[in-house]
């Protein structure tokens, strides 16, 4: 069987956490590929409303195994403060969830040298969350990082303490007060909740899986405008979050891959700092992100919203070779007489249809088209054919322009509130 592969083609929080719930009874295996606890997916069902942050989003449902892929980055402290409210809940974690060998842990000390690189950076900071996550894929890429499976090894406590003086000598040069101890407590603690899981060669067992017909739906983090390489860089996260990483953080050709589900938003919206050529900073953005509860599910930021932004997702769709659209939170644009696409960029004097290299502010000015709004409460529709016809209108123009079929349509954040388009 193939490997399908669903991700985010803003800047992340398009709503990932509620489709991968929604498309979990289709597949055997749920992999996260990259990423850390950075990551805040929401699933609401039942009138509960749950975020994961490292745990693959299929892990309410019994019978699927959920892996923790070679690319993600671990919190071992997250990690279990997450399994212990599953297990409250009732979900069997160990027997639905498996770790990779090869992924990478957070230390504590990369968490302090996090926070000291951003007070660094001042007014220039990036807007990290502060978890962790560059330090430890900088010691990744460096090779010195620490790994899953060193847990497991005898000189683990020898590698921790040489990796964490190094970090030691660097926060020696800010000026930053820390209790390395008190940090240290919960961080062990998790380590052994993480030497009681099943912890496996990861990228065998996926192939193998596939070798014997099993269905393996790959979830991504963050957004593809977040990608190191491909995104608003430097205001990015640390690792590839296109169907590209899929490959690298699972270990799975990419011949091997069938289906790739791009997310997004009938709007837009960033965290933290850096470009967003659509945003709305003003009343309509207020407006956007009240209605849309635009709060980061992480960190509780005021997310920055703006208009949808064509240019910008085409190039999404072209970095992942994008196969179908799901459109996220339509319903949060109910009550607009009017909705602003962006078609085009005014950059350098000149009217353009692509994402270009630099979208600084000041040198970049959006071109909108105006759409007629629906003016009608979508969350209790369940049907396609009761949508409204100015929405329908909206989806056809969306996939004409993106050249890409959308499949799904979201009208609110329970998992019933899910339209499949025909």
């Amino acid at each position: 069987m193939a490997m399908d592969v669903l991700l985010g083609l803003q800047w992340g929080d398009e709503g990932k956490g509620k489709i991968v719930d929604v498309l979990t009874p289709q597949y055997d295996i749920i992999a996260r590929f990259q990423g850390g606890p950075n990551a805040g997916h929401t699933l609401e069902f039942e009138g509960i409303k749950h975020v994961l942050h490292t745990i693959p989003s299929g892990i309410f449902h019994k019978g699927v195994k959920n892996v923790v892929g070679n690319g993600v980055v671990i919190d071992p402290v997250i990690l279990k403060e997450e399994i212990d409210k599953l297990l409250e809940m009732g979900v069997d974690v160990n027997e639905q969830m498996l770790i990779s060998k090869k992924a990478h842990l957070i230390l504590p000390t990369h968490k302090l040298l996090d926070k000291a690189s951003e007070i660094a950076k001042g007014k220039n900071k990036i807007g990290s969350t502060l978890k962790g996550i560059g330090p430890t894929y900088m010691d990744k890429t460096g090779r010195n990082g620490l790994r899953v499976g060193d847990v497991l090894e005898d000189n683990f406590s020898e590698k921790y303490a040489q990796l964490v003086e190094k970090h030691l000598n660097i926060l020696k040069h800010h000026d930053l007060e820390y209790d390395l101890k008190a940090l240290e407590k919960p961080f062990f603690e998790g380590i052994e909740t993480l030497k009681k899981l099943t912890i496996i060669d990861s990228e065998h067992y996926l192939n193998n899986a596939l070798k014997s017909g099993k269905n393996i739906l790959a979830e991504g983090a963050q957004g593809t405008m977040l990608d190191i390489d491909f995104g608003t860089y430097p205001f990015v996260t640390s690792s590839n979050t296109t169907t590209a990483g899929t490959s690298t953080g699972l270990g799975i050709a990419p011949n091997k891959i069938e289906k790739i589900v791009g997310i997004f938003k009938a709007y837009c919206t960033r965290v933290g700092s850096g470009p967003f050529p659509t945003e709305e900073d003003n009343e309509t953005g207020e407006q956007i992100r009240q209605l849309g509860h635009e709060f980061g599910a992480t960190t509780g930021r005021e997310r920055r919203c703006g208009w949808i932004d064509l240019p910008q997702l085409k190039y999404a769709i072209m970095i992942n070779g994008v196969t179908e659209l799901a459109m996220m939170k339509a319903d949060v644009l109910d009550t607009f007489d009017t909705i602003k696409v962006c078609t085009h960029y005014m950059y350098k004097g000149e009217q353009i249809d692509y994402f270009p290299y630099s979208v600084n502010e000041g040198e970049i000015e959006p071109v909108y088209k105006k759409i007629k709004g629906w003016k009608t409460d979508l969350t209790k529709i369940t049907d396609q054919k009761d949508l409204p016809q100015e929405l329908l209108e909206y989806v056809a123009y969306l996939e004409k322009e993106l050249e890409t079929p959308i499949s799904i349509v979201s009208v609110g954040p329970d998992r019933k509130q899910t339209i499949e388009m025909k």
